[in-house]
């Protein structure tokens, strides 16, 4: 992590000034989640106060669960996403497929705002960023890394939220692919396994992307909203193929010619007598 993003403290040099500092990191999302902070010597010579005032503020923020300070480790920016949505909620959500489909709803509004705004308001640096993520998701996808694909998939939709200069769009977001990396929503293996799938996501967060670094709202907001689209239509079509794929293989299963060279039923194909029909209806 870059160590130059705390500023000297010029005023009055007190805990309550470094607590406000520091949470602003968070709040804009400068300081994410697991960011580990300089050493205590570091950071105090950075804001320039003692050490005893520094300790104050990180008891303050750990007080207020933004930081977590881990004897002879460290001390890490908190978990403050996943608190978002509770495990017991979470789990309930990965439960039932109505919320996938309202997450995707969520998602198809939210991001077309998103990303219409990140093309009114992205800097020049927030243009870099996103370049050098693009970078990253093209060379994935030449080496036809899923893993690694999705990972940058993932960081490409924050950093279009980070592009919309918007903290509570920014942070809601934030929750939201925390959800999808985890799988509680759907399965994106399936997604990217259909056939050209890859290619056109690809294509459609280059559409993204272009919109944003031309500075066209309009184009943004609409490439986000079909990109989701897309989402919707590939699971749907993802979970029919697995479905139609688990059925052929139990008929593929069941009718499969048996050691004795009768059918897995155990019976030869074909009507039955007219009397063991009899006495079948008996």
């Amino acid at each position: 992590m870059a160590t130059d993003i705390f500023a000297r403290i010029v005023h009055s040099r007190t805990a309550d000034e470094v607590v406000h500092q520091i949470e602003v990191l968070v709040l804009e999302g400068i300081l994410r989640v697991g960011d580990r902070l300089p050493g205590e010597r570091e950071l105090a010579k950075q804001f320039d106060v003692s050490r005893p005032i520094l300790r104050e503020a990180l008891k303050v923020l750990e007080g207020r669960g933004l930081l977590n300070t881990q004897h002879g480790g460290g001390t890490f920016v908190a978990d403050v996403i996943g608190q978002v949505f509770t495990r017991p909620v979470m789990e309930l959500i990965a439960r039932h497929q109505k919320a996938t489909l309202d997450y995707l709803e969520y998602r198809r509004e939210m991001e077309g705002i998103t990303a219409e705004f990140a093309a009114r308001r992205a800097t020049e640096a927030d243009k870099a960023l996103l370049t050098r993520i693009v970078t990253a998701m093209k060379a994935a996808h030449e080496k036809d890394d899923f893993e690694e694909e999705a990972a940058i998939d993932v960081e490409f939709h924050s950093a279009i939220g980070e592009c919309a200069h918007n903290i509570i769009l920014l942070h809601t977001l934030r929750s939201c692919y925390r959800l999808l990396a985890e799988g509680v929503f759907y399965n994106r293996a399936m997604v990217y396994n259909l056939p050209g799938a890859r290619d056109q996501l690809l294509r459609q967060h280059l559409a993204i992307y272009d919109a944003v670094m031309a500075g066209n709202p309009e184009a943004g907001r609409r490439a986000a909203q079909a990109h989701i689209d897309f989402v919707s239509r590939a699971m749907t079509d993802a979970e029919r193929s697995g479905d139609w794929e688990r059925v052929s293989q139990l008929r593929l299963q069941q009718r499969s010619p048996s050691p004795t060279g009768k059918q897995a039923l155990g019976k030869a194909p074909g009507r039955q007598s007219k009397h063991k029909h009899s006495e079948a209806a008996q």
